[in-house]
Order: C-alpha cells, then structure tokens, then sequence
C-alpha cells in the first residue's frame, strides 16, 4: 500500500472516529430522555437534580430517593398517600399504630425500629452516628443530637417539617399541609399522586366545615407535661389553629402569634375556652392527670364541664394528612357531646 493511500485511510478513520466521538456525546447529554449528566459525571433521571429548600437550607437531589430513615411519625401518612412508602428502611421514635389503618399498620410494623429511646416530653433520643449506620439517602426529622451537616457530610439528604424551623412565622393554614404533600410529590417524581391527595383531603375538609359552620363555641389546644411541668398551648402558627376553625371554635389565644408557648393556669382561666383539645404522645391517662392536678384548672369552663378531647399529638401538629384525620374527630367528638 503506498504512502498516499496509507494517508487517505488515516484520515477517513480519524474522522469517523470523531463522528463516533460526537454521537456518544449527543446521546449522553440528550439520551432517549431518560438520564441526563449529573455531577461527577454520574446519570441523573429526567427532571432531576432538583433543589429543594428546607428551612433556608438547599437540599439537591440527584434522583429520588431510595433509602428513607424516618426519625419522625408524621411523614408516614404522605409518603403512603403517594405511594413511596415501601422506600423506608427504618425508623426511630414514637409510632402509635393509632395513626394508620390495617395495612398501613402492617407496612409501619415493618419498617425496621432502631431506636425507640424517648425522654420525658417525648422528644426522640438518638446519636448521629446510629442514623448514619443506616445509610439513608434521605432522613425525614432532626431530633437533638443530629445536625444537618453532619448527616449531610455521610451523603444523606435531610428535611424537617416547614413549621418546625426557626424563625418560621405567619398563620397557619391548611395549605402548609398540601405544601408539604406538594414538596415531597417533587422529590419522589409523584406529582399526580401528590395532587390527588391533596384534592382528597381538602374535600373531607370542606365536608367537616360545611357541618360545623353554626359552631359559635371558643377553644384551646393544650400540651401539659408530666410531674407538674410546664402547660403549653398553641397560637396561630400552629396548625391547631386552623383545625379549630375549621372544626367552629374560635381559638382563644388567636391573638397569639407563636407556635407554642407556655401558658399559666391563671391565664387559661381567665380566656375559659368552652372545648379543650389536650395533646398527648401516646399516654391519655397520663395527659389526663398532668392537665388535672393543676391547682385551679376546674374554674376553666371546658374542664367544669368535661368537654375536652384527649388526642395524639400528630393528630393536630406538624402539617400532615393525620391533621384532617385530627379534624373530623374533633368534629366528631364535640358533635357527639351536643
């Protein structure tokens, strides 16, 4: 073969070697739309990263999740209602059964229990480094003891609930409990699920204020600790305000714009709310007493009365679909009592 052929073949070679080079190229940035680059040249779905923002933080993710930790109970309810349940591989906490129906039940009972170490205001006790081991790639909650960064460092992704985070202020409503639903419909790519569950749940809402709306009762949703310990009730960046409206009662510390504060009994006296709502994690004898014991608490017309409503604490906070669930039985309950 001379020179010149030699050349020729060379050259023809080269450049089907770069149009090979350039389809691999096309194919990987623009793929059958399925993946695209992400960093460190990993594949990302279609529509991924996304960042979403928590609590002033931007949390990335490059794909929806697969490994969820739950150091929390709320969340249960929305990742079942869009149908991402079965990526949680563990737990760690307080989860009353009470929650959820059977087969729900069943799946929580599933999920692995790492931890169940809770203190004396039912606030989860837990290390770091027993989250980590887990080896999520995304923990729903931040109790004391776990920071963002940390978990951030170990490759884990973290959310906390909207009202939960510092500085957070404005009324409450029930659209903090879609957003949520909307929030984590984004990060698992289940939008139309998402979107039916919040559609669902406002109907039942719009069903419960359609009967109550001739309510002219007044209210107040208490925490009382155990042992003589601080009495805490809720204004109106909580959610226990708009369930109280949305149930007929005007919430007595309306005028109140905290999450939660400690109240004094004089003070409880004083507002007299007609309808009580006590919180409680998992124990209403012992909500019972520690609300009862107080010196002066049967001036309070609701506890003269007995018109007060023993309910699980998520059944009122965070945002979540157990908030609606929390609404019809107080609607319920108060009904009941005429």
């Amino acid at each position: 073969m001379g020179s010149s052929t030699a050349a020729t073949t060379a050259t023809a070679a080269a450049r089907l070697t770069c149009l090979s080079v350039v389809a691999v190229l096309v194919t990987t940035a623009c793929g059958d739309g399925g993946t695209a680059e992400g960093e460190g040249g990993r594949s990302s779905p279609e529509g991924y990263p996304i960042t979403i923002d928590n609590c002033g933080h931007e949390v990335v993710f490059e794909a929806p999740p697969e490994r969820v930790v739950l150091l929390e109970s709320a969340p249960v309810t929305i990742l079942d209602g869009i149908g991402v349940f079965e990526r949680v591989q563990s737990r760690a906490g307080f989860f009353p059964l009470e929650y959820y129906d059977g087969e729900l039940a069943q799946k929580v009972q599933g999920a692995e229990a790492f931890s169940e170490d809770m203190d004396a205001s039912g606030h989860l006790m837990i290390s770091q480094e027993e989250v980590v081991a887990q080896g999520p790639d995304l923990v729903l909650g931040l109790p004391d003891g776990v920071t963002r960064a940390g978990l951030e460092d170990a490759g884990s992704a973290v959310l906390t609930q909207e009202l939960y985070c510092e500085g957070n202020g404005g009324e409450a409503s029930f659209d903090d409990v879609h957003a949520e639903i909307d929030r984590y419909g984004e990060i698992f790519d289940r939008g139309q699920e998402a979107e039916g569950l919040s559609n669902e749940l406002s109907d039942r809402v719009a069903a419960v204020e359609e009967r109550t709306r001739d309510e002219d009762r007044t209210a107040a949703v208490l925490y009382p600790s155990a042992g003589g310990g601080p009495l805490y009730t809720y204004g109106t960046a909580s959610m226990a305000h708009p369930q109280l409206d949305a149930a007929g009662f005007e919430n007595v510390f309306a005028d109140m714009d905290e999450r939660v504060f400690e109240v004094q009994t004089e003070e409880l006296i004083d507002r007299d709310p007609d309808v009580l709502v006590v919180l409680h994690q998992g124990g209403r004898e012992e909500a019972q007493e520690a609300l009862l014991q107080r010196s002066g608490i049967e001036s309070v017309a609701a506890v003269s009365e007995g018109d007060i409503r023993y309910q699980l604490f998520n059944f009122t906070e965070p945002a979540s679909p157990l908030v609606v669930d929390g609404l019809e039985h107080i609607a319920e309950h108060f009904s009941a009592r005429g």
